[in-house]
């Protein structure tokens, strides 16, 4: 059974529907045409041009990212610019641009879910609820079955999401055992994390005042970086997205972009 591109968007809504999403942000179809025939998916975070040449090389129909590619109307399309290089670069290759971003964040079973599971959290809930939606919102919250030192969850920390170093606030040999984690930037919610008890948030982009108020607030705090914290969790449910399709009678193969590094990572 051949999936088509509506379909393909369908499913999404299905599962990370938009008004989930931030009302600045512009999740679904980014370049596309309803009609397209969908064989081939290429994953990855961000809509680069790098990742465009990558799905064009392995004859994808579909570029499908976590980001954006568009965020505000475009005025003109310069071959030279991002994102004009990657529209007219996806157009050229046949290739079609379907984005799901902060409705995947705060959905059941979407990014921060997956993190959750990923470090082994027990009795995870939401971190900040979003109104009239039970089980949707921003980060989620949940503890382990005995406590371990900061030290000892930084090294996993950096196993997990396959990374060199981290920044932290806190003492080293800090107990922790009520874990906060917000996939991306997710400093925002050091105070909603102290005031449900937690002992650390596990987060990126955090600012100085962000670690100033969590260091005020008794709780501690791991900056892992936005792009690793949202890329394990992304390659794992871009993965279990394919096996969803391959369930329903679509046949169509998935890939994950393995190349793509972290734009901040400054060596």
């Amino acid at each position: 059974m051949v999936l088509t591109l509506k379909e393909f968007l369908r499913l999404i809504e299905e599962i990370a529907p938009a008004r989930f999403a931030e009302p600045w942000d512009n999740c679904g179809l980014q370049i596309g045409e309803y009609s397209q025939q969908i064989k081939r998916v290429f994953g990855t975070l961000d809509p680069t041009l790098d990742a465009l040449k990558s799905a064009c090389s392995r004859k994808a129909q579909l570029l499908f990212t976590h980001h954006p590619l568009i965020f505000e109307p475009i005025s003109s399309l310069n071959s030279g610019r991002y994102p004009g290089n990657v529209i007219l670069e996806a157009a050229r290759c046949g290739i079609s641009v379907v984005a799901a971003h902060t409705n995947l964040d705060v959905c059941p079973g979407g990014i921060n879910d997956i993190l959750a599971e990923l470090f082994q959290l027990r009795n995870v809930e939401v971190l900040k609820e979003m109104a009239g939606e039970a089980g949707v919102g921003l980060g989620r919250i949940g503890e382990w079955s005995r406590p371990v030192e900061l030290a000892v969850v930084v090294a996993n920390v950096k196993k997990i999401l396959g990374i060199e170093s981290v920044k932290v606030t806190g003492e080293k040999n800090r107990p922790i055992r009520r874990v906060a984690i917000c996939g991306g930037s997710g400093g925002s919610l050091v105070s909603v994390a102290a005031e449900k008890g937690a002992d650390l948030l596990l987060t990126g982009d955090v600012g100085y005042h962000h670690a100033m108020g969590a260091r005020a607030g008794g709780i501690a705090l791991i900056d892992a970086g936005h792009f690793p914290t949202e890329r394990t969790a992304f390659a794992v449910f871009t993965e279990r997205l394919g096996k969803m399709v391959t369930e329903r009678g679509w046949e169509v193969s998935f890939e994950v972009d393995e190349e793509q590094g972290d734009p901040s990572n400054i060596q």
